[in-house]
């Protein structure tokens, strides 16, 4: 079984990157393979609306004709069984490359559940604010509704904030233990 995380965190050793590390740790406990994917350090542009009406293959094709690292990503998605989304929280919003990536992704996958290679995936996300933290629960907001429009089943949306973070690692452990058994039940 594989686990995918997608952080929207360029830090590897920051606070979102210790929360889904906490998921992945209890994933692992229960034998899952984990790969981490750190969406800053890659190459992933901006949607560019290529046609008149704001669309292009993603409508008729479900892909995008940018060349960059967003295919990658999208097609180690689809082999994975589940998917931890991690999202610095910036303003009380996902961070841009977070952004950039969900607006790209529903282009292909969101707007039609024929052929999405998403549907029905496991998925848990964490929504991690520093300073006073105040903005994470609406940014949790906002990416239930982007990640659920995908056909993803989300089982938890977690916000998270600096000030308590070091006590909930270890219940994050327990939503990756309890997320391999969502995936188990699913399948059996």
């Amino acid at each position: 079984m594989k686990a995918m995380m997608i952080s929207a965190s360029r830090n590897s050793e920051g606070q979102t990157a210790r929360a889904a590390n906490a998921v992945l740790a209890g994933l692992g406990e229960k034998g899952f393979e984990c790969e981490r994917v750190f969406l800053p350090t890659l190459r992933i542009e901006s949607c560019h609306q290529c046609d008149d009406e704001g669309w292009g293959l993603c409508r008729s094709e479900r892909r995008c004709v940018i060349e960059d690292d967003f295919a990658e990503v999208v097609s180690k998605m689809a082999a994975a069984d589940v998917l931890v989304f991690a999202t610095p929280v910036y303003m009380s919003e996902p961070a841009e490359s977070m952004k950039a990536f969900t607006d790209r992704l529903r282009r292909i996958v969101g707007w039609q559940k024929e052929g999405n290679p998403l549907l029905g995936k496991q998925a848990v996300c964490l929504s991690v604010a520093g300073g006073g933290g105040g903005g994470a629960p609406k940014c949790a907001w906002m990416m239930d509704g982007l990640l659920k429009s995908y056909g993803l089943e989300l089982q938890d949306n977690i916000p998270l904030r600096r000030q308590n973070l070091q006590m909930k690692l270890p219940h994050l452990a327990d939503v990756g233990r309890w997320l391999a058994d969502c995936v188990e039940d699913a399948e059996g």
